[in-house]
């Protein structure tokens, strides 16, 4: 698996339009969201996403990429997260300190669901978000939580407003009875440790095909092991 740690410029530029949502100019340009490609495509330029274009081919759900109105992309270090820790659940469960478990170990049929849980039929866009957070269907049926979070790390001289970041949030239950929101109805009563949260690293950008957005290299791709990211 080849891990780079950076991402285009043109990308890294959306943060800052969307984020801040102003206008933001270098060398007296407006940089544009847009890439004149599809979604696959464009993540397939891209280094940081060799190991998730290969899931995508191996789960043979390249169209269905292609086809959705927004995509919440793991990089590499997310999949690979993700293998490691599944790794340590089944050596533990099998008694087998070496064990091998790598890429190529997993079940990529009874994955698709799973990568399925970070696409979904609407076009999220970061201007049509709030900070209460709105409810989409992903397609793999269930809902997920998506909403603003100021960053106030970034106020300084030149922002004097903190940028909102946008996140994907997995809702859960954590104890017999408790009741996840089927509508906007319910987003207000959610409690923190109800919310698997993960920030986008970068959003906003739009692709041929539809809206793309890039998760946290640190969130762990499947939530697996409800892992706070």
């Amino acid at each position: 698996m080849k891990h780079k740690i950076f991402l285009p410029l043109l990308a890294m530029a959306v943060v800052t339009i969307f984020s801040c949502k102003r206008s933001y100019t270098e060398g007296g340009t407006i940089l544009d969201p847009h890439v004149n490609m599809t979604t696959y495509d464009y993540l397939k330029t891209n280094p940081l996403f060799d190991t998730l274009v290969l899931l995508i081919d191996r789960t043979n759900l390249k169209d269905e990429v292609n086809s959705a109105g927004t995509f919440f992309a793991v990089s590499d270090y997310s999949i690979d997260n993700y293998i490691k820790l599944k790794k340590q659940d089944l050596a533990t469960k099998l008694n087998d300190e070496n064990l091998v478990y790598t890429f190529d170990s997993l079940d990529y049929q009874v994955l698709k669901d799973s990568l399925r849980a970070y696409l979904f039929k609407d076009r999220i866009l970061n201007a049509d978000q709030n900070t209460a957070g709105r409810l989409f269907k992903a397609n793999d049926g269930e809902l997920r939580l998506v909403n603003l979070v100021p960053d106030y790390s970034y106020t300084n001289d030149i922002f004097t407003q903190a940028p909102m970041i946008l996140y994907l949030n997995k809702m859960i239950a954590n104890s017999p009875g408790e009741t996840i929101p089927t509508d906007s109805t319910g987003i207000g009563g959610l409690q923190d440790d109800q919310l698997l949260k993960t920030r986008c690293q970068t959003s906003g950008i739009i692709t041929t095909t539809g809206v793309l957005h890039v998760l946290a290299n640190q969130h762990t791709w499947t939530y697996f092991q409800n892992q706070y990211n």
